[in-house]
């Protein structure tokens, strides 16, 4: 059977798959009228935000699609809209499952932990089974259609595009209600995190989803797509073309192992919910290392190949349990930054700054090793190739990572509905494992994101026909530095815009607890509907700048400065981003579970000065974690592909200066 209709057809098996996940979840009654309702009201919220946002958008791929019809290509306008379409798309479906599930876990969490185990982790495989069954159909439909993979570039950029606003926009949204809540909730008032009277709490639960599910579902759809896509176009004339045809086999081999992995998770017996999620993954991972030898050598009879492959699989794992090592609360790592905040704000603060700092070491050298191992025995290919290695399973680490905010989601309402003492305890130790997985997840996404960064990197050098790059030129130098502030530029941008809208918050929280008498009695009912509002006026207002200033930089610089000065550019970008977001995540994350360690008793627990110093680091790293630190990973990654696309407009008119 032909290479491209197997892909078509596993990639529809994934999405039938998916199909029966939500189905099953839909089929759990949500028994009580107080859940169900405060679930509706955090469901109407974020499909509001994602309408809204869909919105603004349609306007920008108006633009750029004309841009690219007159000056690059009709045919890659279409691709472009098409990668526009499939990313938000992809993001939709996997938010409407996960605002369903959450409180689905409620309700079958009350029988048993791994029951309610079963439900948010399966709702987030229907979000990892959707992007990954999308990415896969839909590079391999329009090769299928235009027979070139450098049209497909046009899809990833499209991809790439709907990533950035929906990461950017949806870190602002969720990080601003956040911590704005926590400010006046826990530190003014006292009262716990999820607490009905807190007028913000929906705006909360509703930004869980739209930045940990949406957004960060849109964010690995680019990487999973622009990782096959530099593949085909680096495998171009290979292996009698099977070069192009050896990233969608793969991933279509991910898809099926990710599928066979989620049984591991759901007959994990007398397993914590972390234990049978790491089965998962580690199953998951050995049936695609054995899937990818068979067909790489089948396919190549390169045996190096499949050790570049397996390099970028390895690597994934590897930073994913180095991310939970400095992220969970039974670290060593996290409880430092507990102690540290027994003696205030200021000590936890440092700690967890020094802990994310830290915690760059091993994941840099460990995508480090392999890209060199990549090199060593597929070249340039081989580099790719890891990247596609590493993101084959992403259907079930995406679960993973979709499973924390439907797990958090699931505590808050149990605390918000007052359900039983059982009920909200197995909430709260879910939400707690969901902390982790989020944080690995966070970690997978940044390492892939560096991995396909590059990938991308090699890509432009070919299209613009650089073999090497002069770092003594003075526009390269200048392009370096360009790009090493990118990332900083662009953070400074979305940590600002969360501040604005937290204090916004605050100030609208304060006046409902002032001017609506009762709200504390629990005799009258605040305005929720008010504080999403802001958040989503905040979001949609505060993601603008940055998302065109990554957009339009390499343009300009290409323009001004010339194709090799775009090399620069890149290079530093993707060296600066790659830190500065593993920084953020991990120290956002070991601040958030330092948080919950106390909460859980240690330390003086809930109410302690301790306590309220933890929740001041927590409060620094909300915006760290889910706001700029992800979306350092579509930075990185649109810069190298808008560099791709427009690379014919930089040759013909680049170097002004």
């Amino acid at each position: 059977m032909d290479f491209i209709a197997i892909s078509i057809i596993i990639s529809i098996v994934g999405f039938l798959f998916a199909f029966w996940q939500a189905r099953q979840i839909l089929k759990i009654e949500v028994v009580s009228a107080k859940v169900r309702e405060i679930s509706d009201a955090i469901r109407i919220g974020a499909m509001a935000f994602l309408g809204k946002l869909y919105q603004a958008l349609a306007w920008y791929v108006l633009v750029v699609a004309i841009l690219l019809w007159f000056f690059i290509g009709h045919v890659w306008s279409f691709a472009f809209v098409v990668g526009c379409i499939f990313s938000a798309l992809s993001g939709n479906i996997g938010m409407r499952i996960a605002t369903r599930a959450n409180g689905r876990t409620i309700t079958q969490v009350e029988k048993s932990m791994t029951e309610g185990l079963k439900v948010a982790f399966s709702s987030g495989m229907v979000m990892g089974l959707t992007v990954t069954s999308m990415g896969l159909f839909g590079v391999a439909m329009l090769y299928l259609i235009f027979k070139s993979p450098d049209i497909i570039y046009g899809f990833s950029l499209g991809a790439s595009s709907i990533a950035l606003f929906a990461r950017v926009g949806g870190g602002i949204y969720t990080k601003g209600a956040d911590v704005g809540a926590d400010l006046v909730g826990k530190v003014e008032k006292g009262i716990p995190e999820d607490d009905p009277r807190n007028p913000a709490v929906i705006a909360d639960n509703v930004g869980d989803n739209v930045g940990d599910v949406a957004g960060m579902g849109a964010d690995l759809f680019e990487s999973y797509v622009g990782s096959i896509v530099v593949t085909m176009v680096l495998g171009v004339g290979l292996f009698n073309n099977n070069g192009v045809f050896l990233p969608l086999l793969i991933s279509a081999a991910g898809i099926i192992a990710s599928i066979l992995g989620a049984f591991f998770v759901y007959n994990a017996k007398n397993a914590s919910p972390q234990q049978a999620m790491n089965r998962g993954v580690y199953a998951s991972s050995i049936i695609v290392a054995i899937f990818s030898y068979f067909i790489i050598m089948n396919m190549t009879d390169k045996i190096g190949l499949f050790w570049a492959t397996l390099a970028g699989l390895v690597a994934g794992i590897i930073v994913g349990l180095t991310t939970e090592y400095f992220t969970s609360e039974k670290g060593g790592q996290v409880q430092k930054i507990s102690h540290a905040a027994t003696t205030g704000a200021g000590t936890a603060v440092i700690e967890g700054l020094a802990v994310g700092m830290f915690s760059t070491v091993i994941p840099v050298l460990t995508v480090c090793i392999a890209i060199l191992i990549a090199y060593k025995f597929g070249g340039i290919y081989g580099i790719s190739l890891s990247a596609v290695g590493m993101l084959s399973t992403l259907g079930l680490t995406l679960a993973m990572d979709t499973y924390g905010p439907v797990a958090d989601n699931a505590a808050g309402i149990a605390e918000m509905a007052g359900e039983g003492k059982v009920a909200r305890e197995r909430a709260e130790e879910l939400d707690a494992v969901g902390n982790t997985t989020s944080a690995i997840g966070k970690g997978f996404a940044i390492a892939s994101a560096a991995l396909t960064a590059l990938a991308l990197f090699v890509g432009y050098t070919q299209v613009v026909g650089l073999k090497t790059i002069n770092i003594m030129l003075p526009e390269v130098i200048v392009g370096l530095f360009i790009g090493a502030l990118m990332p900083f530029l662009f953070s400074a941008f979305a940590m600002k815009a969360v501040g604005q809208a937290a204090v916004q918050m605050v100030e609208e929280v304060r006046r409902q607890w002032r001017e609506i008498k009762g709200i504390m009695q629990r005799k009258a009912k605040p305005d929720y509907a008010k504080c999403v509002s802001i958040s989503t006026e905040a979001a949609l207002k505060n993601m603008i700048v940055p998302s065109l200033i990554a957009i339009l930089i390499p343009i300009v610089v290409g323009l001004l400065l010339g194709t090799e000065a775009v090399g620069g550019l890149l290079a530093g970008s993707l060296a600066s981003g790659f830190l500065l977001a593993i920084m953020m995540a991990n120290a956002g994350g070991a601040w958030d579970n330092a948080k919950k360690y106390i909460e859980a008793g240690h330390l003086g627990g809930k109410g302690s000065d301790a306590h309220k110093a933890a929740v001041v680091g927590d409060t620094v790293g909300d915006p760290f974690k889910d706001t700029a630190g992800p979306s350092m990973n579509i930075l990185i990654k649109l810069m190298s592909i808008v560099a791709v696309v427009f690379a014919p407009l930089l040759i013909a008119y680049g170097g002004w200066l």
